[in-house]
């Protein structure tokens, strides 16, 4: 049987039809030819997931995500439909876990299957979570900059606030300073003369000090010869003899002042200067008489023998003028018996 022209058309366009639905169903994850195992999943929010994303397994994908469903009686929360491999089994509390896809972007559910647990069946329900991702760990790393940067930047306000005020009293200061520059400026050229007079003059006294201090230099010199000579005269050595007449003095005062030696004695016999005290009145009185009678004491004769039986008046009674009378009386006898025998 032949088969026209335009059959052969219909048939090629359904044959096409079947092939485009089923290639976009199987791109949206649908698998009409392996019998894979669903499990459904409920988030509160899927961030961008979409039928025929990735579900996989310590990074292998065992599966695609079937369909996303609304739950509006349950807060619009969301029924996901996974479809895995037939040959995957998963446990009781196996967790499927909302990710990111990674640099490109997208989303991707990681499957943490459990050791324990009883083995689910087609159509059982796994725990859903979420992991944070890269526009999470931005978001938590930036608040606190943010908000470092929001508080940084009311302090630089306030500091510029300051700096206005200050930038007042900057420009009142340059303001002064501008002022006093130019009463300087006047002061100088007022006194202009007198600067340049004051300059020669300590231009002058820089003269002189110079030659006053070539002056100077021979009496240093001199100076120094000087105490180098005293240095010569071995200071020590006449210092230590010096100390040394000052202690013997000290023991000399103080063998004084304990009566010991001449000195001592005289200084500390209280009898001895009594007797002494009244010795001197006695020569004082006996020289006193013999300055006002001084016949009492001495007689001349050229012959002799003429006033020998006379008596010298009586003295008055005193120990020293006796003994002094006595012995002049004995000198005086003595000599006129030399002239007798003459």
């Amino acid at each position: 049987m032949k088969l026209s022209r335009e059959s052969k058309v219909g048939v090629l366009a359904v044959v096409t039809l079947a092939m485009l639905y089923f290639g976009f169903n199987y791109l949206k994850g649908s698998d009409f030819f392996s019998g894979n195992r669903q499990y459904v999943v409920i988030y509160n929010s899927i961030d961008g997931l979409a039928p025929s994303n990735s579900v996989l397994i310590n990074g292998l994908s065992v599966g695609r995500v079937k369909k996303i469903e609304i739950l509006q009686k349950q807060n619009n929360k969301l029924l996901v439909t996974l479809d895995v491999q037939n040959k995957i089994r998963l446990n009781e509390g196996t967790r499927a876990i909302l990710a990111d896809g990674g640099i490109l972007g997208g989303k991707v559910i990681r499957l943490e299957v459990s050791q324990t647990g009883r083995e689910l069946e087609n159509g059982d329900t796994l725990r859903g979570t979420q992991e944070s991702g890269i526009a999470d760990m931005v978001r938590e790393k930036t608040l606190p900059v943010l908000n470092n940067i929001d508080s940084m930047t009311h302090n630089m306000n306030r500091i510029l606030l300051q700096f206005d005020q200050t930038g007042i009293v900057l420009n009142r200061t340059l303001q002064a300073a501008e002022a006093a520059t130019g009463t300087v400026q006047l002061t100088i050229a007022e006194n202009r003369a007198n600067i340049r007079t004051l300059l020669t003059t300590m231009n002058r006294l820089s003269a002189d000090l110079i030659e006053t201090e070539r002056q100077v230099r021979p009496l240093l010199t001199k100076t120094s010869t000087f105490v180098d000579s005293l240095n010569a005269l071995q200071l020590r050595q006449t210092l230590a003899n010096l100390n040394g007449t000052i202690n013997n003095m000290k023991g000399m005062l103080a063998d004084i002042e304990r009566g010991q030696g001449t000195l001592g004695r005289l200084a500390n016999d209280q009898i001895l200067y009594v007797n002494m005290t009244n010795t001197t009145a006695s020569l004082d009185r006996l020289l006193t008489d013999l300055r006002e009678n001084p016949k009492r004491y001495v007689h001349f004769s050229l012959f002799g023998g003429k006033d020998k039986n006379k008596q010298a008046p009586p003295v008055p009674p005193t120990s020293s003028t006796t003994t002094v009378t006595t012995t002049t009386s004995i000198r005086v006898d003595t000599t006129r018996k030399a002239a007798d025998q003459e």
